[in-house]
C-alpha cells in the first residue's frame, strides 16, 4: 500500500504543466479498437486508469506500443471474449469497451465496471441506449451481455446529461446503419475530444459540445492521429491550490475557457488571477470571502472539483455552501477535513463551511480520487505533518503529483508501507 507524507505551510511558486485529460483518455483507449487500422493516440496521461484500459486491450489481443506521453494501438486482430471482473473492476472507465465491443461486433460480454465509490452511478441509460440501437440485453448478476444482429440509426433521448452514456452511445452507433440522433446530450469537453477522434478515423459526427448530436453510420473506419486535450479537473485541482498557497503559481498547458465555471467563482471570492492563452497564474490573497455554489453538468461547476474546492472554502471568511447535485456519496472527505480543523457542516447535499479556519496536520484516508486531491491540498496549507493513505486512488488520475508538486516547493513524498 502506497501513502503520501507531506509537511504542510510551505508557499508554492513556479509552473505545473498540466497533463492530458484523464476522463478523455479514459474514452479514447477503448474508441480506437473501432478502427482496423493504426490509431496513435498523443499526450496520453501515465496514470493507473490507462494502464488499467491497456491491460484490457492486450487481454483482447490488441497491439500496442507506448512512447514518451503516446500510444500506439492496432486492434485488426483482437478477440471478442468476455472481459473478466479483475479487469473491468479496476476502473468505471471500463464499460467503454460495452459500446466499443457493440459497434466493432454486434455483441459484447463483460462484467459491471468499478470505479471510486461516490454513489450510485447506474448504466442504465447506456443500456437504454443500446437497446434503442437494436441490441437486446441479457443480465446475470453482475454480467451484460449485449447483442444485436443489426445496430440501426434512432432517435435517442437522455433522461439526464450523462457524459458516460453521451460517449458509449457515439461509440456504438459509429458503424450502425443509418442516423442516430442524441438528444440531451452531454457536453463537456471530453465529448467533443472523442467525437473528433472518431471523425478523424472516418466517422460522421455532428453536433458534439451540444445538447443535440448526430452520427451518421459508416462501414468502416480507419487510421488516425490524435490528442487528447488537457486536463481540465487536473488544472482545476493545481488553480485552486494556488489560490490556497500560491505565490504567482501558474498552472500551464490549460484551456481557459474549460476552466470558466472555477475561475469566475475563485473571482467572485476575491483571488487574483492572471489568464493567458494557454495558462493562468494564481496567488494566494489574505482574505477571501466566501462564495456558494451548485455542482451542475458542462457548462456549469463540476462535480469533480467541488472537493478540492471545499478546503478553499475553509480559508474563506464568512459562510459558505456546495451544494452537490450529481454524485450523493461526494462529501466523503468532509470529516477528515474537519478532524484536520475544518468547520464544516452537511445537511440534504449541502454542506456549509465556515471559515476561515487553520487547518493542523493529521491520519487521513483518500475515499476516492477527488477526495484525494481535497486531502493533499488540505495537508498542504496544514500545519505540521499528514499522512494520506488509500492514495491508489489519487494516482488513478493525477499524473506525476508528487514530482509536480515538488517541483514547486511542495514538502510531499510517495512511501510503500
Amino acid at each position: 500500500m502506497k501513502i503520501l507524507e507531506i509537511e504542510g505551510g510551505k508557499t508554492l511558486s513556479g509552473t505545473i504543466r498540466i497533463s492530458g485529460a484523464k476522463n478523455s483518455a479514459v474514452a479514447l483507449i477503448p474508441a480506437a479498437i473501432l478502427s482496423d487500422e493504426e490509431v496513435t493516440i498523443c499526450n496520453v496521461p501515465e496514470i493507473t486508469d490507462t494502464e488499467a484500459l491497456c491491460e484490457i486491450l492486450k487481454y483482447l489481443g490488441a497491439d500496442i506500443k507506448r512512447a514518451s506521453e503516446s500510444i500506439v494501438i492496432q486492434s485488426s486482430k483482437i478477440e471478442n471474449k468476455e472481459i473478466p471482473a479483475s479487469l473491468s473492476k479496476k476502473l468505471r472507465a471500463s464499460y467503454y469497451f460495452m459500446g466499443a465491443l457493440l459497434g466493432k461486433y454486434g455483441r459484447v460480454k463483460m462484467r459491471f465496471p468499478g470505479g471510486c465509490s461516490i454513489g450510485a452511478r447506474p448504466i442504465n441509460l447506456h443500456l437504454k441506449g443500446f437497446e434503442a440501437l437494436g441490441a437486446t440485453i441479457t443480465e446475470k448478476g453482475n454480467c451484460y451481455v449485449v447483442e444485436a444482429e443489426e445496430l440501426k440509426g434512432a432517435n435517442i433521448y437522455l433522461d439526464f446529461a450523462s457524459v458516460g452514456a453521451t460517449i458509449n452511445i457515439m461509440l456504438a452507433a459509429v458503424k450502425a446503419k443509418g442516423t442516430t440522433i442524441i438528444d440531451n446530450a452531454a457536453k463537456e469537453p471530453e465529448i467533443v475530444n472523442v467525437a473528433t477522434l472518431l471523425n478523424n478515423m472516418g466517422a460522421k459526427i455532428t453536433g458534439a459540445g451540444t445538447s443535440t448530436i448526430k452520427i451518421h453510420g459508416v462501414s468502416s473506419l480507419g487510421s488516425c492521429f490524435h490528442e487528447v486535450i488537457p486536463d481540465r479537473i487536473e488544472a482545476g485541482t493545481y488553480i485552486i491550490l494556488g489560490a490556497c498557497c500560491g505565490n504567482q503559481l501558474k498552472i500551464d498547458n490549460l484551456i481557459p475557457e474549460h476552466v470558466e465555471a472555477l475561475t469566475s467563482k475563485l473571482k467572485e471570492a476575491g483571488v487574483p488571477l492572471k489568464i493567458g492563452v494557454d495558462s493562468i497564474t494564481v496567488s494566494k490573497k489574505e482574505s477571501t470571502k466566501a462564495i456558494q455554489v451548485r455542482t451542475q453538468t458542462y457548462p456549469g461547476f463540476p462535480t469533480d472539483l467541488q472537493q478540492p474546492l471545499s478546503v478553499f472554502l475553509t480559508q474563506c471568511e464568512g459562510k459558505s455552501k456546495i451544494e452537490e447535485t450529481i454524485y450523493e456519496n461526494r462529501f466523503m472527505h468532509i470529516p477528515y477535513l474537519n478532524q484536520l480543523g475544518a468547520d464544516i457542516r452537511v445537511k440534504n447535499q449541502t454542506a456549509t463551511i465556515i471559515g476561515p479556519t487553520q487547518l493542523t496536520g493529521g491520519n487521513v484516508v483518500a475515499t476516492d480520487l477527488r477526495a484525494g486531491a481535497a486531502l493533499v491540498i488540505a495537508a498542504l496549507i496544514a500545519e505540521g505533518h499528514t499522512k494520506i493513505t488509500n492514495v491508489e486512488h489519487i494516482l488513478r488520475g493525477y499524473e506525476q503529483i508528487v514530482e509536480k508538486l515538488t517541483n514547486v516547493g511542495a514538502n510531499i513524498k510517495e512511501r510503500e508501507i
